[in-house]
Formats: C-alpha cells, structure tokens, sequence
C-alpha cells in the first residue's frame, strides 16, 4: 500500500501554483497526509543604473510571500489539514529538492507554467528539474490542463 504522509506543494502565487494548491489539499485530505507549502524568492542581481527610485530587496519581496503565504495556510488550515510554510531566497529548484530532503516529503505537487521554446531555454524550467533530480515522486499540474478535480454538488 502506497502511504504519502508529507506533501510539499511550492507556491509561486501563479495561477498553476494556486491549481497545485488544489491537487495537493486533495491528496493531502485523501491520504492523512500533512501539507508544506513553500515559496522562493528568487536573489535579485543589483541594477548598473542606480536612478531607480526604488527596487525591491529580497527581504521585502520575502516579507510580502510571507504574507500571502500565511493566508493560504489559514485556507488550507480551514479545509481540516495540517499544513506548514516557509519562505525562502534561492534557487527554486535547489529549494524545493534541498527542503524535499530536509522535510522527508513523499510526494511533491509542483504547478508549471508550460513554457516551451525560447522561453523555456533561457529561462530554464523548474518543474523539470525538481522532476529529474527528486528523490520522490512529483506530480506536475499544468496550468492550461483539463480540471481533474471535481467539485462536490450541494444536497
């Protein structure tokens, strides 16, 4: 029998993330399991041009998914699971395998954007190396994907 008892569920507050987050509260009730959600917030490399009045440091940018991370847990927290949360400043992809280790995760949910070309090339693609280098099984949720879950009809 398949036990998933931790599920990390990265969050970038995208529209894919935010359909992982759905998939991942699923699983999670479905299974008993506990629900970790992550943000990273990517270094950002200092601007040549200093005239900009004012550009966000990584502290601030965590500050802010800190916020919105919280009110997500509280969601989540009202739907009946056990859920935690950490944001942190790296390399997602590096984040998100380094806290699956730390965490003893069984299962990932990790949202993609579905880039393809161009796009992906220079920007890389984090879903696919969490899926290549993770210890443990990954289910990838597409943005523009047919709907799996269904929602409960009322009585």
């Amino acid at each position: 029998m398949i036990k998933i008892r931790k599920i990390l569920c990265p969050v970038d507050f995208s529209d894919a993330s935010r359909k992982s987050i759905r998939y991942a509260r699923e699983f999670a009730q479905g299974m008993g399991a506990s629900l970790h959600l992550l943000n990273v917030v990517e270094p950002r490399p200092m601007a040549v041009d200093m005239s900009l009045s004012y550009v966000p440091l990584e502290e601030d940018l965590e500050k802010a998914a800190r916020e919105d991370l919280d009110a997500i847990v509280k969601e989540e927290a009202a739907h009946g699971l056990e859920v935690t949360s950490d944001v942190e400043i790296g390399t997602p992809s590096e984040i998100i395998l380094d806290k699956a280790e730390e965490l003893d995760v069984n299962l990932i949910i990790l949202g993609s954007h579905g880039k393809t070309g161009l796009s992906r090339l220079l920007m890389g693609s984090v879903a696919e190396s969490v899926v290549r280098r993770a210890m443990c099984p990954v289910l990838i949720v597409k943005s523009e994907e047919k709907e799996f879950i269904e929602e409960e009809e009322e009585k």
